[in-house]
């Protein structure tokens, strides 16, 4: 009978899988979980196949499950489901679990025939149930489980979306409302720097609602919205609005003079609101009575805008984590820890890098790397 064969040659039917998926694939660092969901598979095979030789055959569906792809449970298909899950967590495909359950089917006729064991047709009929319910229950558990990773990976996109939305929405509110306030006190005439701080903030905001009913509707095309400019004028564009937000952190803000002649390649808003992003978080962890500098300058055939500020460093293992979304690095919590995040994506889609060096006992230096142009 098929299910004595099976007891007595377990172990040289499970080695003879694992050297099948061996020669066919490079899954070797599944084997111990291969070995487990066969021989779990072919333990159950075997006790279905005595329950079957007994006076109540029926009983065996518990174990393996009815015939007709029932989806009914079983402890065949519950093992099966696990066995592909935990394999698929090791990334092996749904393809080669489908194959584990087929070199079994072929190992067991090939030993058979070496050794001259004749089965009868109720037997092959078990055995070809039970290999299907199996595989069945691996491939719906395979499809549950990539469903939702998909729906995970997006969930997490879709939040990483909103909040940076929301992100740069509140900056360019923030310095329009710091220049509007700035002119009321002051009595300021707006067709200066501060009339021009409130403009460019009333105009990020615009700019960012178009962009949101665009993508809603399909229609954006960030590429089309870049150009060249020069630098010294876009730098003294983000000093003014750094210099309002300045005097409301109580922190002193220095931009230095830009070599004239050099231009960068980007989306002049977006540029704009990465170097702010940077410095704002200056302003956010500098120290008292201490100074955030704002720097540009040409180094071969790169341009290098820097934000330097006194945080007193970083603290240690900061640095691998900081550009992630949502990571917040002091107890300040007002913001959603999405600005250095939202700032690495904008330099690298102008073919640029962000990087930080750490300055231990003084600060730290956010250094934008960009290809040079020149006017």
């Amino acid at each position: 009978m098929m299910h004595n064969f099976l007891s007595n040659n377990r172990s040289e039917l499970i080695e003879r899988c694992r050297l099948r998926v061996v020669a066919r694939s490079s899954f070797t660092h599944a084997s111990e979980r291969l070995e487990t969901g066969i021989a779990l598979f072919l333990d159950q095979l075997i006790v279905t196949l005595r329950v079957e030789q007994g006076s109540d055959p029926l009983t065996s569906r518990a174990i393996s499950g009815p015939s007709l792809g029932s989806n009914d449970a079983s402890e065949m298909g519950a093992s099966a489901g696990q066995y592909a899950n935990k394999l698929q967590l090791l990334d092996v495909s749904i393809e080669e679990v489908v194959h584990h359950y087929g070199d079994l089917c072929q190992v067991i006729m090939a030993l058979a025939r070496e050794r001259d064991v004749p089965f009868l047709v109720d037997e092959y009929q078990t055995l070809n149930r039970c290999l299907d319910n199996a595989i069945a229950k691996a491939v719906m558990e395979f499809a549950y489980q990539r469903g939702n990773a998909d729906r995970s990976a997006q969930g997490k996109q879709d939040r990483e979306d909103t909040a940076a939305l929301v992100h740069e929405l509140r900056n360019a509110l923030s310095s329009a409302t710091l220049a509007f306030e700035a002119a009321k006190k002051g009595n300021l005439n707006l067709n200066g720097a501060t009339g021009t701080v409130l403009q460019r903030g009333l105009d990020s905001l615009r700019n960012l609602i178009n962009r949101s009913l665009d993508e809603l509707k399909g229609e954006t095309d960030k590429g089309l919205s870049s150009e060249k400019f020069q630098l010294a004028g876009f730098i003294q564009d983000v000093a003014h609005a750094a210099t309002l937000a300045a005097h409301v952190r109580d922190v002193a803000f220095t931009a230095l003079p830009i070599e004239q002649g050099l231009a960068v390649w980007a989306d002049r808003d977006e540029l704009y609101s990465a170097v702010t992003n940077l410095v704002q978080n200056g302003f956010k962890f500098t120290k008292p009575n201490t100074e955030v500098e704002l720097v540009a300058y040409a180094a071969g055939d790169r341009i290098l805008i820097e934000v330097r500020d006194h945080c007193g460093g970083l603290p240690p293992g900061s640095v691998a984590t900081m550009f992630q979304p949502f990571t917040q690095q002091s107890k300040d919590k007002s913001g959603l820890g999405m600005g250095l995040s939202i700032t690495k994506g904008i330099i690298e889609s102008f073919d640029g890098n962000l990087t930080v060096t750490n300055r231990p006992g003084v600060g730290c230096i956010f250094t934008i790397n960009l290809p040079r142009h020149s006017i």
